[in-house]
């Protein structure tokens, strides 16, 4: 079945095309779901639970060493409410446990629209934001970078600064607030295969 002839080059654009193109989509951000999980997974047995996701909230401000800081404060709450309100619903047999699966398919049927990026995980960035930048000048520069995201999600310093530099859209040597949301988004919801924030949580496997 036809669908359209492209202007530029003449093709014709099929129905498969478009199944195949939605294919590449869902296996990106597939992909990006399982590279999460893993971080997600903190103990590692496989699922995430409540459990998780608040150490792993506890990972991120040992990292700091920010304990007692109201924005740990917040970012505990904010991930326990992201843990209600986002992944608790995904757990389709009510094990309170969230599998791999389980999380994939309920990732693919909620970050469907970037336009509900605000309500879904910028609370949550903004909290990583602020716990990432101690020093209160709202940007992120390589050092605290490299120190949220390779000392407590196990990423490689090298692979801290290839995506640092890659998202510093300015080349400012710092990331401001923008710049941070913009990579979130494009992780959760975007589907293109050469955007740098692919590999936000480290590197993606083809």
């Amino acid at each position: 079945m036809r669908l359209s002839d492209d202007p530029q080059t003449g093709r014709n654009h099929t129905m498969s095309d478009s199944f195949a193109a939605h294919a590449d989509m869902t296996t990106l951000q597939d992909r990006k779901y399982r590279q999460w999980f893993r971080g997600a997974d903190v103990d590692g047995d496989g699922v995430i639970t409540r459990q998780d996701v608040l150490l792993m909230a506890e990972r991120y401000i040992a990292a700091r060493a920010a304990s007692q800081s109201p924005t740990a404060h917040r970012l505990t709450q904010e991930l326990d409410a992201f843990w209600t309100h986002v992944i608790a619903p995904m757990d389709q047999d009510g094990d309170g446990k969230i599998d791999l699966r389980e999380m994939t398919e309920g990732f693919r049927r909620a970050l469907t629209d970037p336009g509900l990026y605000p309500q879904q995980i910028q609370l949550v960035a903004d909290c990583y934001f602020d716990l990432i930048d101690l020093d209160g000048n709202d940007k992120i520069d390589q050092e605290e970078f490299q120190q949220i995201f390779g000392l407590a999600g196990n990423i490689s310093f090298e692979h801290c600064a290839e995506v640092f530099t890659a998202l510093d859209l300015d080349g400012s040597g710092a990331l401001d607030r923008a710049e941070f949301h913009q990579a979130l988004a494009e992780y959760f919801y975007g589907n293109d295969p050469d955007a740098p924030a692919n590999h936000l949580f480290g590197r993606v496997a083809d």
